[in-house]
């Protein structure tokens, strides 16, 4: 850390202040119907969405809807693939007033959607680069996701919340450098602001994150800055976005696989895409649409070699690997975020859903549909966390390990992969095909934004009105208060099914209600009543808060058609702890088999699926490692 470095930051936050008259202002243009709130097609929607006895059409409704979407009769948008942009996608596109199609090879969110890093952040790292090396773009990438930030958070707000960040600081150096840059975030964010950084002495950074290490290697702990980011479930968030957009007139399909692409023998352009619907295997129809949108993630050029074999990559995939540890490594509430470790990587660990997730890599990989974590990679990370942390880092420790891959966007026009960018890509190489690639979670809305306008452009579509997300409340937020839980407390009970067929009251504990309440927003009410009506009140595995009534609503409401559908995205014990999920197992697949009249042979069929799946979760007991540091 030099003097000029530190200089460097005071002169750029002048002159941003300075600018602005001590305001920053830059933000990216919103658009006009944004602006003004929405008008009646918003408050219409959220009429629809806030209504509680709000009901998704059913899976089979779904389906008839985009078989009946023929040539004569098509479709204004036909999405592929079922992540965060493609669910935004079809989101902001059904609320424009066009005819709209999703359909996902898996579940929504399978893919590198339910595997990030769980923060929703304005991109402090971007900053950094914008003060050094003068980049007037990294510093509106800044601005744009600081904004979505603040939208993301307001539109979600029983699943997204404001974390602290505790950056550490070895020498005094780091503790003005760090505290000036923050400070700038804070100044970039003006209005979008969550919370003011500020420094903490090592003695008060102590109390408040009890496992942080007070010497390093050759120094001792001066001090903490803690700033503000968001902090999501992700994958609960990503089924909150295809519900949503089910209710406001999408047809979402998961587990519906594209199979071709359809071209139009007279004009070539792209006119809709041939479906396998992968639950009954060999069902296959036509879906037609006016444009196609490709929001495939890491397999959007698998889509795109339909058209043309020899066509460029667009994506770089990289490897993000995060572990899942006990709650004792870190407290609730607080995280902790290293900027550069010895070797310049990122290093963190955040507080989530009352355990700890650690990461990141960053590395070169192959694209597969279930990535797995290295050995290598996860020793990496117990050794990186271990330099700040004053406890034992065990491998024994290491309750759930996952890959997810970043799908790095690459101009395929440009001619050197330095075009390789943490924005998104949006492009139309092909008449009708509308590609959507690369951003981040944060800003999924405005990419949804942005490939909806491109597909209107490309298929001259006439949408009722502007684009009306950015103030949208999401299925679940309407009337939602952090102390919604405690009318779930206070009015409803947990009966349970004993092993012998009786049914005995349980109360609905304050860890079960606010995981329902968390989890489900406004909808918690009804998983409560099913657990009190029902006799589903009795927990999937002890020590979590999850109930088997979740199991029911997810499967009538929430288009959850696998056990792995509910262990990994619609209830998050996968991620948790992968052992306990493998115990919950059985009466997930028994739940699921009761409300999808699924015979002796699919429930095999699932529970051997399942299984498989969890084998790719790297915790330490279905992992082989010879652990000599960490052991």
């Amino acid at each position: 850390m030099s003097v000029s470095s530190v200089r460097r930051l005071a002169v750029s936050a002048a002159v941003i202040a300075a600018a602005s008259g001590g305001a920053v202002y830059l933000s990216p243009s919103v658009a006009s119907s944004d602006r003004a709130g929405g008008g009646p097609v918003l408050d219409s929607l959220n009429r629809t969405l806030g209504d509680p006895s709000a009901s998704v059409p059913s899976r089979s409704a779904q389906e008839s809807a985009l078989i009946k979407a023929t040539s004569s009769n098509p479709l204004d948008v036909l999405v592929i693939g079922g992540g965060a942009t493609g669910s935004g996608v079809a989101l902001d596109a059904a609320t424009r007033g066009l005819r709209v199609g999703l359909v996902e090879r898996e579940d929504f969110s399978s893919g590198t959607s339910s595997r990030s890093t769980k923060l929703i952040h304005g991109g402090v790292r971007y900053l950094e680069k914008a003060v050094f090396n003068l980049d007037y773009g990294q510093l509106k990438l800044v601005f744009h996701a600081l904004e979505e930030r603040k939208q993301l958070i307001e539109n979600a707000p029983h699943l997204c919340h404001a974390l602290p960040c505790m950056t550490p600081c070895f020498d005094w150096f780091e503790v003005v450098y760090y505290w000036m840059g923050l400070k700038m975030y804070d100044l970039v964010a003006g209005p979008r602001l969550l919370h003011l950084s500020r420094y903490y002495s090592a003695q008060e950074s102590a109390e408040l994150f009890p496992t942080l290490a007070r010497k390093g290697k050759d120094k001792s702990l001066r001090g903490t800055v803690v700033y503000y980011d968001g902090q999501m479930n992700d994958s609960r968030l990503n089924v909150g976005l295809a519900c949503t957009a089910a209710l406001a007139g999408a047809a979402v399909l998961n587990h519906a696989e594209v199979v071709s692409l359809i071209t139009d023998d007279d004009t070539k352009r792209i006119v809709g895409a041939r479906v396998r619907n992968n639950l009954t295997g060999s069902k296959e129809f036509e879906s037609y649409a006016r444009v196609v949108v490709n929001a495939a993630g890491p397999f959007c050029d698998s889509i795109r070699k339909m058209v043309d074999e020899d066509t460029k990559p667009m994506i770089c995939p990289s490897s993000g690997v995060h572990i899942v540890l006990p709650d004792y490594y870190s407290p609730e509430g607080m995280g902790l975020i290293v900027p550069k470790t010895k070797d310049g990587r990122v290093v963190f660990m955040l507080p989530w859903l009352g355990r700890t997730v650690a990461g990141t890599t960053d590395s070169n990989t192959s694209i597969t549909p279930l990535p797995e974590p290295h050995e290598d990679e996860i020793q990496f990370i117990l050794d990186a966390i271990s330099d700040y942390l004053n406890i034992k880092v065990r491998r024994t420790d290491v309750l759930s390990a996952w890959s997810g891959i970043r799908p790095l966007a690459m101009d395929p026009t440009a001619k050197s992969t330095e075009s390789i960018s943490r924005d998104h890509v949006v492009f139309e190489e092909h008449p009708g095909l509308v590609t959507i690639t690369g951003g981040k979670w944060t800003t999924y809305r405005s990419m949804a934004e942005d490939a909806v306008n491109a597909a209107i452009k490309s298929g001259k579509l006439s949408p009722t009105n502007g684009c009306v997300t950015q103030k949208l409340q999401l299925l679940g937020s309407h009337g939602w208060e952090p102390s919604s839980f405690t009318a779930l407390a206070q009015q409803y009970v947990r009966m349970k099914k004993t092993y012998g067929g009786k049914v005995v009251p349980g109360a609905m504990d304050t860890a079960a209600a606010k995981h329902l309440s968390h989890a489900y927003g406004s909808m918690a009410e009804r998983v409560a009543t099913i657990a009190q009506e029902e006799g589903l009140g009795k927990r999937l595995a002890h020590g979590h808060p999850f109930l088997e009534a979740e199991v029911a609503y997810c499967a009538r409401h929430e288009y959850c058609e696998s056990a792995v559908d509910f262990i990994a995205r619609r209830c998050r014990i996968a991620f948790l702890d992968t052992d306990a999920a493998a115990r919950a197992l059985q009466r997930v697949v028994e739940i699921l088999a009761s409300e999808h009249k699924w015979d002796k042979s699919r429930e095999k069929q699932e529970m051997q699926k399942a299984k498989e799946f969890l084998q790719t979760f790297k915790s330490s007991k279905n992992a082989q490692f010879h652990d000599g540091k960490h052991n």
